[in-house]
């Protein structure tokens, strides 16, 4: 039988505890930023593979302020997020350049 995880003790001094409670709501916060992220990625993604351009180019420009907001707080490294925003705009640019010769 596996043994059971360690349970962790609770600090003793009052900074502990208070360190204690100030992760936890910061982990919460992170973690919501995190998954609004990924949420914003993903709806560009879905539009650009749907070929919705004005969808595609409408949510690109709200993604881009998240990924900005997450790059400020620290949350994610500032090159990453200036990567994911150029692939993403890379994409919407196909797709905009891609209808144009399939209208033609």
């Amino acid at each position: 039988m596996a043994s059971a995880k360690p349970k962790k003790k609770n600090p003793r001094l009052a900074s502990g505890r208070k360190r204690v409670r100030q992760d936890t709501k910061l982990n919460a916060a992170n973690s919501s930023l995190r998954s609004k992220y990924r949420t914003a990625l993903k709806n560009v993604a879905k539009a650009v593979a749907a070929g919705d351009q004005a969808k595609a180019t409408e949510l690109f420009a709200k993604a881009q302020s998240v990924v900005d907001t997450i790059a400020d707080k620290g949350i994610f490294h500032k090159n990453k997020a200036a990567r994911d925003k150029s692939r993403l705009a890379a994409k919407v640019k196909a797709l905009a350049t891609a209808a144009p010769a399939a209208a033609a």
